[in-house]
């Protein structure tokens, strides 16, 4: 994001009949880097191609067949499943893949080497199931190290290390000794490998978006002498099927962004309906979930342009209004609103009765709408908050300013968004009341949003005059220089990690798949925000990693 200029701008009145000369905040964003290309840009797998689909079945049912053979051995039957997973294809049989991980986990350890422990520890904890670090311990080296020297066991056990818990010393070992001798092995490695393993060591397999990791391990794979040929036509098809399926997606969505013309009606805010919907195939890519990134893209849009209003564009008196209106919820409200702020609450109101109709009648589950309201009014709430921080100059401590923004990062309404999404069975009263109260997987997921969004930003929103960022509170409350509050930060980010790993794996806790929401999430923020705001600004790697998922096919 550039440093903000300060332009006068007309500032329309509530009653629309008057005006008067305020000075509005420009944050300078540039433009969208893709306008309207979707609108045109079709893949070849979208035409419904008989051949293509026939081939995909047989495929899909020959890896199920090698799933289920209950002749293979457990370290071979995780090495499967470990690929299935990476390789992205792993919603096609998760009853298969939960049946076969209950019984190898019951069967406790298997007493196998490094390398398979590792799978074994990862694949099972991945998956919620509860397992012990201490098995580490128990395959240590007599000088109480790691027997590793191959980069594909290194590679392993430093993945393992990522879902590591509070108190796991032997873990936090396994992550110290493996990243140093992977950095020291990179220079010795060739491709595809080399650039797989920088890539972990920057940003890791349990940290990352799982569609973008299936792109990437795809040629891994392929290089892998022991590789399944059916395994890996399976993944390449299948990538290139639900990538169509994701640029139609996309297309409709254009359509409406398009209508809506924010980009002449409302130019101080972010065009960045992409990348939204990147964001969000980062949470929910699976094709059963396609009207759920429909709307949740058009919320996580509107939300942004919100998010614009109440930090850069909006007056103190308008932000009032607005808030209000919001809480009002009624189409009546509008006319209290400025001219520009009538435009945006329209469509917050519109995507929500379309989402009513579409989704939420069609479940048969009205109840959903009033937590999908209530959410989405926690987040305006928690913008005015920093609004009337901002306006009123009042310095919020760090334990202030992190419980507000938790929520103004968007994650806990967007979370029972993606919840009400999914429908049956899991959209239910009990799962929506767990989540609109934000506990600890939720709020652990919203810190880290902050916080990193904090470490990327901070410089930035100084120089444009913002409200103290979560740094500058840090420094100031506890009479820190900002290279300590920085580190003290990411040892918050580390700490929230572990909460959510330990949270994944909760014995008799929700399902699992209630929880993937809020872990997607915190993925998609360091996938985002990875060393910039790649968000706000959206070219170099963020601009390559929406090409590589949604404009090219994969070569088969």
């Amino acid at each position: 994001m550039s440093a903000a200029q300060v332009s006068p701008a007309p500032v329309p009145a509530h009653n629309a009949a008057a005006s008067k000369e305020e000075v509005r905040r420009s944050a300078g964003y540039h433009p969208s880097f893709w306008g309207e290309f979707f609108l045109t840009h079709t893949s070849e797998y979208a035409k419904k191609d008989d051949k293509i689909q026939k081939q995909h079945e047989e495929l899909k049912q020959e890896v199920k067949g090698m799933l289920v053979d209950a002749t293979t051995e457990p370290t071979k039957k995780l090495e499967l499943i470990d690929a299935i997973l990476r390789l992205g294809v792993g919603y096609h049989f998760e009853d298969e893949i939960q049946a076969e991980l209950e019984r190898i986990h019951r069967l406790g350890d298997l007493d196998c080497d490094l390398y398979n422990t590792c799978i074994w520890f990862r694949v099972l904890r991945g998956q919620g199931f509860t397992v012990s670090a201490e098995e580490f311990e128990k395959i240590k080296s007599r000088d109480g190290g790691f027997k590793a020297k191959d980069a594909k066991t290194l590679l392993c056990l430093y993945e393992t290390t990522q879902l590591r818990i509070q108190g796991e010393e032997v873990l936090e070992e396994a992550l110290e000794f493996s990243s140093k001798q992977l950095e020291a092995l990179v220079p010795e490695l060739s491709a595809p490998l080399v650039d797989y393993v920088k890539n972990s060591l920057e940003l890791p397999y349990h940290k990352g978006m799982q569609r973008l990791e299936a792109r990437q391990y795809i040629p891994i794979y392929e290089a892998d002498m022991t590789k399944n040929i059916s395994l890996l036509h399976f993944a390449k098809l299948d990538f290139n099927l639900l990538q169509a399926l994701h640029q139609s997606e996309i297309r409709e969505i254009t359509r409406w962004w398009k209508d809506l013309d924010f980009k002449t009606r409302l130019p101080y805010a972010r065009d960045r309906l992409v990348e939204c919907y990147f964001w969000i195939l980062g949470v929910q890519y699976e094709p059963q979930y396609s009207m759920s990134r429909l709307f949740l893209t058009k919320v996580i849009s509107l939300a942004s342009v919100f998010d614009d209003t109440y930090d850069i564009y909006g007056t103190f008196e308008e932000l009032k209004l607005l808030t209000d209106a919001i809480e009002r919820w009624e189409i009546e409200a509008t006319d209290s609103l400025p001219s520009y702020m009538q435009i945006l609450y329209r469509a917050l109101l519109d995507v929500f009765d379309e989402y009513k109709d579409k989704l939420i009648n069609v479940q048969g589950k009205d109840y959903c709408l009033y937590y999908g309201k209530e959410a989405m009014k926690g987040l305006i709430r928690s913008y005015h908050t920093e609004a009337v921080s901002f306006h009123t100059g009042y310095v919020q401590n760090f334990e202030e300013y992190l419980d507000n923004s938790a929520v103004s990062s968007g994650y806990p309404m967007l979370t029972v968004e993606a919840l009400i999404g999914m429908g049956h069975p899991y959209a239910t009263k009990e799962a929506l009341d767990w989540a609109l109260k934000v506990p600890r997987v939720i709020k652990a997921s919203s810190d880290i949003c902050r916080l990193v969004d904090d470490l990327r930003t901070y410089k930035v929103e100084e120089e444009r005059g913002d409200a103290p960022s979560g740094v500058h509170c840090y420094m100031r409350d506890y009479n820190v220089s900002e290279e300590e509050a920085c580190s003290k930060i990411e040892e918050m980010i580390d700490l929230a990690w572990k909460a959510i790993n330990e949270e994944m794996q909760k014995p008799g806790h929700l399902p699992l798949p209630i929880l993937l929401p809020a872990l997607n999430f915190t993925r998609m923020m360091e996938v985002l925000y990875q060393n910039i705001d790649g968000y706000t600004n959206s070219g170099g790697r963020t601009k390559d990693r929406i090409t590589s998922l949604l404009v090219h096919p994969i070569t088969i």
